[in-house]
This record gives structure tokens, C-alpha cells and sequence, in this order.
């Protein structure tokens, strides 16, 4: 199955933490990282705290959805993350934008993202990699929001590297 998969950080060294993540995703049972977007810059959303770097992977999965958040959810606690209060600044975020065409809604996981069309540090890149997937209404609702391309999708060169 294929899912797409949001990253963020603003603390510490953000772009090493993204790598770092992007390779241990890579190493999940079953999975394999498909594609990912460029690098971008934002502000935080209904928080304070540094500025985010924020991209999306696209993987392929055989992993359930529920197995891959617990997946996901360990490589951010091997990242520092904490979980003071709702929206936090963060080691790393990891969140399943898509998982394939499902729809699901359980106390614990919600697909698509709840908010994905509310922001656009997760639709961009998405648009980016699954243009099909972002309705043009949904990226011009987004587009007063602060958010710059920072570097094209050859910041994950070295993590994907590791996977080969």
C-alpha cells in the first residue's frame, strides 16, 4: 500500500533529524520509501517556537495503518520527541497524511489527516509528489500561509542512500 508521510522539526539540528528519519522509515519491515519532496520552511501553526523544516515521503507498505503509526510514533520517541501540550514545538513529527485511497477514523488515527487541507507545509510537498492527490482549491486556500522551499528533494540523497 502506499502512504504518504509528513515530516517536521524545529529543534535541534532539523535537517539530521529529518534523515535520520527518513532512513528509519525506510528500515521498517515491509516498507520502502518511494519518493520525497522537496525541503520547506515554515512557521508554526497555532503554536509558538523556531521555524519547521517540513517534507513529505511517499512509501510503499505492508504494514497495517495502525502498525505504521506505532512504527512511526517509535522513530519520533528515538528522536527526543516529547509531548508536553497540543502543538508543541518538536524534535520530529511524523504524521500519515494518506494511506492509499482508505478512509479511517478511530480514536487513535485519522485518514486523510484531519487537517491536512488546512496547511500548507503538508499539502505542497504532497502536491509535489501526488499532484493528483491535492485538489487546486485546497492549495489556493493554503496559499496566504507562509511557506518557502528551502531545498529540492536532494536533502534525503544521503538518507535514501543508507537504503539502497
Amino acid at each position: 500500500m502506499s502512504a504518504w508521510i509528513g515530516l517536521g522539526a524545529n529543534l535541534g539540528d532539523r535537517l539530521a533529524t529529518l534523515r535520520t528519519a527518513l532512513s528509519a522509515m525506510g528500515a521498517l519491515p515491509g516498507t520502502r520509501v518511494q519518493g520525497v519532496s522537496s525541503l520547506y520552511g515554515s512557521a508554526p501553526v497555532d503554536a509558538g517556537g523556531p521555524d519547521y523544516l517540513n517534507a513529505v515521503a511517499q512509501v510503499q507498505t505492508t504494514l497495517a495503518p495502525h502498525a505504521l503509526l506505532a512504527q512511526l510514533q517509535a522513530i519520533e520517541q528515538a528522536a527526543g520527541r516529547e509531548r508536553p501540550y497540543r502543538n508543541a514545538p518538536r524534535t520530529l513529527d511524523l504524521d500519515i497524511l494518506l494511506y492509499g485511497d482508505e478512509v479511517i477514523d478511530t480514536p487513535t488515527l485519522t485518514v486523510p489527516h484531519p487537517r491536512l487541507h488546512e496547511r500548507a507545509f503538508a499539502l505542497c510537498p504532497l502536491a509535489e509528489l501526488a499532484p493528483d492527490r491535492v485538489p487546486a482549491h485546497q492549495l489556493a486556500a493554503v496559499a496566504p500561509q507562509r511557506i518557502d522551499r528551502v531545498q529540492g528533494a536532494d536533502w534525503a540523497i544521503q538518507a535514501t542512500r543508507q537504503l539502497s
